[in-house]
């Protein structure tokens, strides 16, 4: 008997405030892996009217100007006009800086040295999946949900609608039959707009330049669109709430539709598995799907403190595989090694390279090394 889903991911565009923290930390953390490929950091930040709050734990050699780093990334991320009830050259910037815990530093420090090797500095669960439902192995949901985000964004840039604010988020609802995508069941798009535009126009704007380019082949009679339900959508974010680091974990991953272990990813460096081994598993789920041996993997990997190797790997490919999973496991377990050390050489994760990712999701992107499906040929024989 064939069974319908309805699936929904969200997305937000660059503006968001949440993800404003995110840029901050992760510009942080690049401008220290630029002088220091070795830094070991974890950032977080606070934003609020007029305020930004960066606290921050470190064991570096680098010497940077955080001010001047969290100011640049408040600009790069759009906010260069007072009214926004922020800005990057008229905000108070707060720092609280403290070492890396002197244990872990240490430990840290003795076990590469004397084995060239990295344990895992703490214990924890991470997922990796992938689907060729899309051309970005990647859930459809969460793919048209990032598209939709981006595309609100280059209007604007573009001054294609000069009537949209930064702010927005987007949402898809996907229906599947038996697991196999078939049809867009509903948009949400709510962006921030100037005062004197009509709510007719932005619906009709919003559907003519972002919805129509981006979902037309999944939409038909039948496809639901809400744009800007709440009608107006004018004072900016500041000014009613505060936001912080780490709040869009769902949005940076897979939007829902697979599992999650719960870690966030902006501002901290690679020597932490909570971020390198949530992108070795994104890699090997990946290739494994890209090789063509099944149509869905997921690939969960947990970790011990102290312990380089992980404690489990379990794989599931939901009964698209080719092969047996047994089959499939032993190639992974014999291809990719999973310590952390191994992580970070093979993916060249110690350069200053992770701001970009913290807008649109860490996966799908073609500018990282994780999404790369160099491996896909580990089934050939």
């Amino acid at each position: 008997m064939t069974r319908t889903q309805f699936i929904t991911s969200e997305s937000v565009s660059e503006w968001h405030p949440d993800k404003l923290c995110d840029q901050i930390s992760d510009s942080v953390l690049d401008a220290m892996l630029e002088q220091d490929p070795d830094s070991r950091v974890a950032c977080e930040c606070l934003t609020t009217t007029w305020l930004v709050v960066v606290a921050w734990e470190v064991t570096t050699k680098a010497t940077i100007d955080v001010q001047a780093v969290v100011r640049k990334a408040i600009k790069n991320a759009g906010y260069t006009d007072s009214s926004y009830g922020i800005d990057g050259d008229h905000c108070s910037v707060l720092i609280a800086l403290h070492e890396q815990s002197a244990e872990i530093a240490q430990w840290v420090n003795v076990w590469e040295w004397l084995h060239s090797e990295q344990w895992a500095w703490d214990q924890g669960i991470m997922y990796g999946y992938a689907t060729n439902e899309t051309p970005e192995l990647m859930p459809l949901p969460i793919t048209l949900a990032h598209k939709l985000t981006k595309k609100l964004a280059a209007v604007r840039k573009e001054k294609e609608l000069t009537w949209v604010r930064p702010d927005s988020k987007s949402q898809v609802t996907v229906e599947y039959e038996d697991w196999v995508a078939r049809r867009l069941d509903a948009v949400v798009i709510s962006t921030q707009h100037d005062p004197d535009v009509t709510h007719d126009q932005i619906v009709k704007d919003v559907m003519e330049y972002v919805v129509m380019p981006v979902c037309w082949d999944w939409i038909d009679e039948n496809t639901k669109f809400h744009i800007n339900p709440t009608w107006a959508f004018v004072i900016w974010w500041p000014h009613g709430d505060s936001w912080l680091t780490w709040r869009k974990i769902i949005v940076d991953t897979y939007g829902g539709v697979w599992r999650h272990g719960g870690w966030a990813f902006s501002g901290k460096d690679p020597s932490k598995v909570d971020r390198s081994a949530a992108y070795m598993a994104r890699y090997v789920a990946k290739n494994v799907v890209a090789s063509g041996v099944c149509d869905k993997c997921e690939i969960q990997l947990s970790y011990a403190i102290w312990v380089a190797q992980p404690t489990s790997v379990y794989i599931d490919c939901f009964g698209t595989e080719k092969k047996s999973l047994e089959e499939i496991e032993a190639t992974i377990r014999e291809k990719f090694d999973l310590s952390p050390a191994w992580i970070i050489r093979t993916l060249d994760l110690k350069k200053p390279i992770y701001a970009k990712t913290a807008v649109y999701g860490h996966f799908w992107r073609d500018d990282v090394s994780w999404e790369k499906t160099d491996m896909k040929n580990i089934f050939d024989n």
